[in-house]
């Protein structure tokens, strides 16, 4: 069936797993027929795939669907993502959403585009949602990321995902192969390995991440590896081993914390102690003092009062981490913590937002410090009359100023003596 729609645009809120799947769908309205334009450009179709993670998360799909209208009033505007899946009914009292498309139906726009009546809704039981589609990102010059897993079988308290993305499954390792392989010719010197909870990769195929890394290591030739955020409980000894064994794998590590009190960590229903976690910490520093390690953590959970928050605060300053993602809470439908009595004040949650975002703050600071008068392999991506910039291999943000010829230097990776660091940056100079 010919489609009177040509163009579309597509936007991504939220997390990694959503842009490589907004890449999958690109590629799949170009084979089509469809032209793809830039985000804010004119277009017949725009295709919003959301997060749902916050309640701001769903506000800010609503107000940019509102700016999608005023450049074309005449456009179709589809909802897709999290919060397509969890709140279908909500999302679609929205005068300017045309359809929303829940997590089975995805990656079949194009086809409900052309033959649904507008302000519908296509939405699957989550229960229901048992495939995987492989997905990747396109078109980036030096960074490629690649959905190895979806969904999540865990059940924290206050999380949405299980809802919004189903139980967790893989593609094969076979597959992903075969796919980091396409990636590689286009040139690309980065891959990020990313999921909803990779480190419960393979499961459904008698599978594990230790055996994805080191086939990806010994078979496809990207000079880096990156491994999205994976849990604590999940980061075993012998994945730390392998990883700081191979030669492409980076050292940079994001491990949520969420809580540093375990009685907070019970009623999240998280799967580690605070003991639990600094082992993991303490084994990573063992090997590589130089890796950078991040952590995400939760500010004003219900069940978290100052004492807990405290000892949060006092445990994340004991750790020998690089920087921090502070989130603060926030109800969300359908979760075990939406119900819970002894909520915090949005005045409370802000002030210790603001605590934890000064403690990252030095944190940032303490481990740009200790990188001064190191040598270390900077993948150059982008440049301005300044300089050229980077990422080191343990993700420094790095600066080299005073180049000629700056576009020569993207996409290659040098060897940069680090000099002193500003604005959360280093500053380097390049090694003959």
């Amino acid at each position: 069936m010919s489609s009177p729609y040509k163009t579309v645009a597509l936007h991504t809120l939220g997390c990694k797993v959503n842009f490589t799947e907004t890449s999958t769908i690109s590629k799949q309205f170009e084979n089509e027929g469809y032209s793809i334009v830039k985000s804010f450009d004119f277009a017949d179709v725009y295709v919003v795939n959301t997060c749902s993670v916050t309640e701001n998360a769903d506000n800010k799909a609503h107000k940019l669907v509102k700016k999608l209208k005023v450049i074309n009033n005449n456009s179709i505007i589809v909802l897709i993502g999290c919060y397509a899946q969890l709140n279908p009914q909500k999302a679609i009292k929205d005068k300017n959403i045309d359809l929303v498309i829940g997590a089975q139906e995805k990656f079949k726009i194009a086809e409900y585009i052309n033959s649904i009546d507008k302000k519908n809704i296509v939405n699957s039981d989550i229960s229901k949602v048992e495939d995987y589609v492989v997905s990747y990102s396109t078109n980036e010059r030096v960074r490629s990321f690649i959905k190895v897993q979806d969904g999540c079988d865990y059940t924290c308290s206050y999380c949405t995902i299980p809802m919004a993305r189903g139980l967790s499954r893989s593609g094969s390792i076979d597959e992903i192969i075969l796919t980091a392989n396409k990636i590689r010719l286009n040139n690309v010197k980065e891959l990020v390995l990313s999921g909803i909870n990779i480190g419960d990769f393979g499961k459904n195929n008698n599978e594990t991440l230790d055996d994805l890394i080191a086939r990806l290591d010994g078979e496809v030739e990207i000079p880096r590896y990156r491994i999205s955020s994976i849990e604590p409980n999940l980061l075993s000894k012998k994945l730390i081993n392998l990883i700081s064994r191979t030669s492409s794998f980076m050292p940079h590590f994001h491990v949520p914390l969420q809580s540093g009190s375990d009685k907070v960590l019970r009623s999240m229903k998280r799967r580690y102690t605070v003991e639990t976690y600094r082992k993991v910490i303490d084994r990573i520093r063992s090997l590589d003092s130089n890796a950078c390690i991040g952590a995400d953590v939760i500010v004003g959970y219900p069940e978290e009062d100052k004492n807990d928050f405290m000892d949060t605060y006092n445990f994340i300053d004991s750790l020998d981490l690089s920087y921090l993602h502070v989130f603060s809470y926030s109800d969300r439908k359908g979760t075990k913590s939406n119900s819970m009595i002894n909520k915090n004040s949005k005045l409370e949650i802000n002030e210790r937002s603001k605590m934890l975002r000064g403690l990252s703050l030095i944190k940032q600071r303490n481990f740009l410090n200790s990188q001064v008068g190191f040598v270390r392999d900077v993948l150059f991506e982008s440049y301005d009359n300044n300089g050229i910039y980077g990422f080191s291999d343990n993700y420094i943000r790095v600066k080299v100023p005073n180049i000629s010829q700056k576009n020569k230097y993207i996409n290659k990776i040098y060897k940069v003596k680090f000099i002193n660091f500003e604005d959360h940056q280093m500053i380097g100079g390049l090694l003959n």
